[in-house]
């Protein structure tokens, strides 16, 4: 058996563990790249998401290497992504290739079928020996949100630009290699190190501070949102990004009792205006947009593939929140034919925005 999966983001990294660690040959899924969704536009239904997309050209990218088993996440409510394995089983095998997928549904609290399937690929592990890389490869995940965290915080007040980014790359090339608890803390720590050692600006303004939500896969993936983190952090914005993969975990996948503490918060945000579980993360762009304002954020960015269903609900509410809150908004939809200059373009006429906006607020304080 030789796995792949979805590319997205660091999520490689602790799935090579996991797979590895289990005794299966796993054939990493390559960095996306504009091949990558050349193949996946040609091959997927023209209506379908843009991650369906991305994932399909993963697919054949590592199928073409030598994969013969696909690891798929499955999906509930009324989000289409419930749908991407079977429609991505189809499109393949029309394509001719031989393959099996195998579908991890979420438990919804209850960790039995997910176990059930991880004990399908583990070579007949004990469910001991399970437990002991399952625990390895989350401390990864949360170390590497760590590290990114920290990276987003550095890297506006970074005096040579790329120099955040070099540092994160290199205390993320650091968790590859570490597969022990002692490992992962030592990796961390040095990492944390290297990016707070970044040579900083003597400058003493204040950066805009800008959250960032929408649907999980387009916020966290870099190539798929055009580097917008990076590219706001290297224009000296300190940006947050409301979902990671440790939280996604803790929500979806583990007993309710390790749920997140904010889970509620912001459900009880975005009740005023949606009060009911719409798919995806559509409920949570609205709370975490209130939370945002109540934090004193200059603005929020929003990010959806275009014709996602619950980030489109999500996008007809937030202008209203915007107005109520006062917080600026700006909502990128996002395909295979998004280009960077245009990202950039609309990035640096509402960072002027909100710089101006600062600015008359600073003034009217000041009589």
């Amino acid at each position: 058996m030789k796995i792949t999966f979805p590319h997205m983001g660091n999520l490689w990294i602790p799935l090579k563990t996991l797979f590895e660690e289990l005794g299966t040959e796993v054939v990493v899924p390559s960095p996306i790249t504009k091949k990558t969704i050349s193949l996946g536009v040609r091959h997927s239904p023209e209506f379908a998401c843009f991650p369906l997309k991305v994932n399909v050209g993963n697919f054949i990218e590592a199928l073409e290497r030598g994969a013969d088993t696909i690891i798929m996440a499955g999906g509930t409510g009324p989000c289409r992504f419930g749908y991407y394995a079977e429609v991505q089983r189809e499109i393949l095998k029309d394509l001719g290739y031989d393959f099996e997928i195998i579908i991890l549904e979420p438990p919804q609290g209850s960790l039995l079928g997910l176990a059930s399937n991880i004990k399908r690929i583990a070579n007949h592990k004990t469910w001991n020996e399970i437990y002991q890389v399952v625990k390895i490869a989350w401390q990864q995940i949360l170390a590497l949100d760590v590290l990114h965290e920290t990276s987003l915080k550095v890297r506006p007040f970074e005096e040579h630009k790329g120099s955040t980014s070099r540092a994160y790359e290199r205390a993320v090339s650091l968790m590859v290699e570490a597969r022990t608890e002692i490992s992962i803390a030592d990796a961390l720590s040095y990492g944390l190190k290297m990016l707070k050692s970044v040579k900083q600006t003597s400058s003493l303004r204040k950066p805009l501070k800008i959250g960032i939500v929408g649907e999980i896969y387009m916020v966290i993936e870099p190539f798929a949102n055009m580097e917008i983190e990076k590219t706001m952090g290297e224009m000296g914005v300190e940006v947050h990004r409301s979902i990671y993969l440790g939280h996604w975990i803790k929500e979806h996948l583990l007993p309710k009792v390790f749920s997140p503490s904010d889970v509620e918060e912001i459900k009880r945000a975005a009740s005023k205006y949606l009060n009911h579980f719409v798919g995806g993360h559509g409920l949570e762009s609205v709370g975490r947009t209130i939370l945002y304002a109540r934090d004193n954020y200059d603005g929020v960015i929003h990010i959806l593939p275009f014709t996602c269903t619950p980030e489109i609900v999500a996008q007809s509410i937030l202008p209203e929140v915007s107005k109520d809150f006062q917080i600026p908004l700006l909502s990128f939809s996002m395909d295979e034919h998004s280009g960077k200059a245009g990202i950039q373009t609309r990035l640096e006429a509402f960072l002027d925005l909100l710089e101006q906006k600062r600015e008359k607020e600073t003034l009217q304080g000041a009589v």
